[in-house]
């Protein structure tokens, strides 16, 4: 059997309200996610024994295969379904690493839904579902990337919103921030609520849709910056950028996207930035 390729898109968290500190140490959230265009790749050999290669910009920075997300994905949906056929999985790394955007999530989920091509499963079966709750908590979201209201700790999920295409810039200073961190630095005991506006699935309508976006936030976004404080640098400059709608951190970060009018302003916004910063990870992309 030839080759299979998947993308594995950015994940941005374009709201994301941190609920409460459960008793088990998890986090409750509410978090309306969309996809970029920016993605990392993976493909699949079926002819070759189980492993993994990877290469690619951030490749250096993705850490020990052994440890990569992507074989813990397959050895999760072995746990479930034994006698599925595997291979050799290829990553192709250009996301940045420890970044905000889900990437590793994403790489995981795109394997999971390689190996159910390959395998003849549905992305709904519930032996594939279970694979990628036991991954990460992101990881479920990742395996049809569509924009989504995301609850829980990841594991509720709603239909796809339909949100109209979103052109942005995503800007990240190559500082990893640790998610532990991010969330030590919140503060939160266990037990403990976190006050803040009531959040729910944002209006389709591109003028709605941004007065929703500016309303709500990132609770993460002001423990992140103690953490690392370039994060306000990346934020002060795309706010000084002219067209620019909406800056904010997404995730844990220290991905920071910023929301324009139209894709030619994001490509203006990014050529800007990258030549004021070269050492930056820059992108211009769409968010669905």
């Amino acid at each position: 059997m030839q080759r299979l390729v998947a993308r594995a898109p950015a994940k941005v968290n374009l709201t994301l309200r941190i609920l409460r500190r459960r008793p088990d140490g998890f986090h409750d959230l509410a978090s309306v996610v969309a996809f970029a265009g920016a993605a990392d790749l993976v493909a699949l050999d079926p002819a070759r024994p189980l492993g993994l290669s990877v290469a690619g910009p951030t490749a250096a920075a993705a850490g020990p295969e052994a440890d990569n997300l992507i074989l813990k994905a397959a050895s999760a949906l072995l746990r479930h379904v034994p006698d599925a056929r595997t291979g050799h999985f290829t990553l192709t790394k250009r996301l940045p690493v420890a970044a905000g955007i889900g990437g590793g999530s994403s790489d995981a989920a795109a394997a999971l839904r390689l190996l159910a091509q390959l395998n003849g499963l549905r992305l709904d079966d519930p032996r594939l579902q279970a694979a990628a709750r036991e991954v990460g908590a992101d990881v479920p979201v990742c395996l049809a990337p569509q924009a989504r209201l995301m609850e829980g700790i990841g594991e509720r999920l709603s239909a796809p919103l339909g949100l109209p295409p979103l052109a942005a810039v995503l800007v990240n200073c190559r500082v990893p921030v640790p998610t532990a961190d991010v969330f030590r630095a919140l503060g939160l005991g266990a037990g403990d609520e976190l006050p803040g506006p009531p959040h729910g699935a944002p209006p389709a309508g591109p003028a709605a849709l941004l007065r929703h976006l500016a309303e709500q936030g990132n609770d993460l976004e002001a423990p992140a910056e103690r953490v690392a404080p370039e994060i306000s640098e990346v934020k002060a400059l795309l706010c000084a950028e002219p067209g620019v709608r909406l800056v904010r951190m997404s995730g844990s970060g220290a991905t920071v996207f910023a929301l324009t009018d139209d894709c030619r302003a994001a490509a203006a916004v990014a050529r800007r930035v990258a030549a004021a910063r070269p050492g930056w990870w820059v992108r211009p992309t769409v968010l669905r």
